[in-house]
């Protein structure tokens, strides 16, 4: 896998760490919309271990609207900041604007992070011709910043597949590389709680597509509802649906909360065969 400039083997999983450039994030509050506390964040993350950052310049959900220079003044000159203090960092901007994607690549971006499912036809021609990675979702067909309503799927992890795969070869046509595009079932966007766990229980079927897998899980409101609890109360069950994605194989980990889900799925991984123990020597020494 080919992440802008960094490549990765097929053994390593990735943690993916959430940066909002945004006043009114549904997990944060706003913690980071300052410059100076979102640059503290990565600094935090970086120091955690996580290999992607995805700042984002909009919150998801519903709300004033945001245009595409105000998106720009958010992200663009805080990723040329990010690039320059960490070379090595892969940096990923969640947008679906292809104009939005133009300026951030230019500014030392290598992730394409499309939330909305290729609402922007263009996007992957952006990611074309910055030889950028790209995150293709899968949404339903739903307006961005629109929440699902009475959404119906004759099977929803058919259809996560159809989509997301001909975004993929669509990406491929413009001249993306193969190496570099993800696919990323995309809990919660243009699903109920229902789609949300089954795509989450038959993950595997898309991973067996052969295209990388993204999952995004972290304190979303399927695992919200699923037990009850509210934003901030939902670690634990982040951490079971974390585990059930990377038993299936999932690759990127999209996340609020570094350590805990490194660990998750290291540990799942180790009991899959795909990584070693870092230290085995119980009932040898």
């Amino acid at each position: 896998m080919k992440l802008g400039r960094h490549a990765f083997g097929d053994d390593e999983a990735l943690m993916m760490a959430i940066v909002n450039r945004t006043p009114d994030s549904f997990f944060d509050k706003g913690a980071t919309w300052a410059e100076d506390a979102a640059f503290a964040r990565v600094a935090e993350v970086v120091a955690q271990g996580a290999e992607i950052v995805d700042i984002g310049g909009i919150k998801a959900a519903p709300g004033v609207e945001i245009s595409a220079a105000e998106e720009k003044a958010r992200v663009v000159d805080f990723v040329a900041r990010v690039r320059e203090t960490y070379p090595e960092l892969v940096i990923s901007v969640d947008t679906w604007r292809a104009e939005v994607g133009a300026a951030v690549c230019a500014a030392g971006a290598d992730v394409l992070n499309d939330a909305w499912g290729g609402a922007d036809p263009e996007l992957v021609d952006v990611a074309a011709q910055h030889d950028a990675a790209i995150i293709c979702t899968h949404t339903g067909g739903v307006t961005p910043r629109t929440r699902p309503y009475r959404i119906e799927y004759d099977d929803v992890v058919a259809s996560a597949i159809a989509d997301t795969v001909a975004y993929a070869e669509r990406a491929l046509e413009a001249g993306v590389a193969r190496e570099s595009i993800v696919i990323d079932p995309a809990h919660d966007f243009g699903k109920n709680t229902f789609h949300s766990l089954e795509v989450t229980r038959r993950l595997g079927e898309m991973v067996a597509t052969g295209w990388p897998v993204l999952v995004s899980l972290s304190n979303k409101d399927f695992v919200g509802e699923t037990l009850g609890l509210e934003v901030g109360e939902r670690l634990l069950g982040t951490l079971a649906a974390t585990s059930v994605c990377a038993l299936a194989g999932a690759r990127i980990y999209r996340v609020h909360q570094v350590v805990e889900t490194r660990q998750t799925v290291d540990m799942v991984w180790s009991i899959a065969g795909r990584r070693a123990p870092l230290r085995a020597i119980r009932g040898i020494q």
